[in-house]
């Protein structure tokens, strides 16, 4: 594998860039951001993902603390014989702690030669930074749907979804009163199963988990696995003789028990949540954020750093539920009848 002498110059002028834009002298070597720099970068990874910048990515000062409230589900309208009615946001003991994360982006000569090939200069930029703040975003979403603990030294062979990073969303909630919002029963899907269609799985979630004041909450919508959409799908065209059958498996990604339906990145399979996009938090500290570029020619990469104290977190654990995929099992689809 061999880097040509355009990729080489390319990246020479890439770091040169990096240096002038964060006004240091050597990106290979750790540097801390300034204040707006924390907020371009941000921004940017928000950018990179859609479904990143739907959800609640904020900076804070502490490294632990109480959960930011910045949502609006309960009622804020009402009277007080003494005074002004007063809502209290906020919930005594949901909070929030943030620990050391770690990112590289790392990009081999044959990829970076390609890309020199492929375009100018200025692509060239793109691609290496598009790649760089793509693989980060992503990885905060990997780990808030899969992380279940902290480990001093991870292990991503073993977690190759960032199980041992961080504690995400859905790890957090099993730990909440006792995991009372997340159903871990043993469950079937099927014709003959505990619930037919995701309509019915998502309508007795929302029901029997969400309180009755926030059941109406036009915010809630319905994160469903790849898995249950795959086999949703499936049965629908089988059993499709007519054309609103047809357009109902058609329609199954956008709508679910009349909510807007969203198959996550990285979220597992066979798991499904009923929640406001915005009740998902994801925190950084700010003042911490560090970047370092570094061409590493014993490994033939170059290597994008990102370093920094990062958490999750969720707003109104009530307003969290969910069916865990360990209790979920797809059945077998009946076969049509003839008539």
């Amino acid at each position: 594998m061999q880097l040509n002498q355009r990729a080489l110059d390319f990246i020479d002028a890439y770091s040169a860039g990096l240096a002038g834009h964060y006004s240091v002298n050597n990106p290979s070597r750790a540097f801390k951001l300034t204040d707006p720099q924390e907020t371009s970068l941000r921004s940017a990874l928000l950018e990179s993902v859609e479904f990143l910048s739907l959800i609640t990515c904020a900076d804070v000062d502490q490294l632990s603390g109480q959960v930011v409230s910045v949502g609006a589900s309960a009622l804020h309208t009402g009277r007080n014989a003494d005074g002004r009615f007063i809502k209290r946001v906020g919930v005594d003991g949901n909070d929030y702690k943030l620990v050391e994360t770690d990112s590289c982006a790392a990009l081999r000569w044959n990829l970076l030669s390609v890309w020199a090939n492929a375009g100018s200069e200025a692509e060239f930029f793109q691609l290496v930074q598009a790649f760089s703040n793509q693989a980060f975003a992503l990885d905060m979403l990997r780990i808030g749907f899969n992380g279940k603990s902290i480990a001093e030294t991870t292990n991503p062979t073993e977690n190759p979804n960032g199980e041992d990073v961080n504690v995400g969303w859905h790890e957090r909630m099993k730990g909440f009163d006792g995991g009372k919002q997340i159903i871990t029963e043993a469950l079937t899907l099927d014709d003959k199963g505990d619930y037919r269609s995701l309509d019915a799985m998502a309508s007795d979630l929302i029901n029997t988990k969400i309180p009755q004041q926030f059941r109406n909450d036009p915010r809630l919508v319905v994160l469903v696995g790849a898995d249950l959409v795959a086999a949703e799908q499936y049965r629908l065209y089988q059993g499709a003789d007519k054309p609103t059958e047809k357009i109902a498996a058609q329609m199954l990604g956008s709508t679910i028990a009349g909510r807007q339906a969203i198959v996550p990145p990285f979220m597992p399979g066979k798991r499904m949540v009923v929640t406001p996009l915005s009740n998902l938090h994801i925190y950084t500290q700010r003042g911490t954020r560090q970047r370092k570029a570094e061409f590493v020619e014993d490994r033939k990469q170059y290597e994008n750093k990102y370093l920094r104290n990062e958490g999750y977190a969720v707003e109104v654990p009530e307003l969290y539920a969910a069916i865990d995929e360990s209790a979920v099992t797809i059945g077998q689809v009946s076969e049509p009848t003839e008539g």
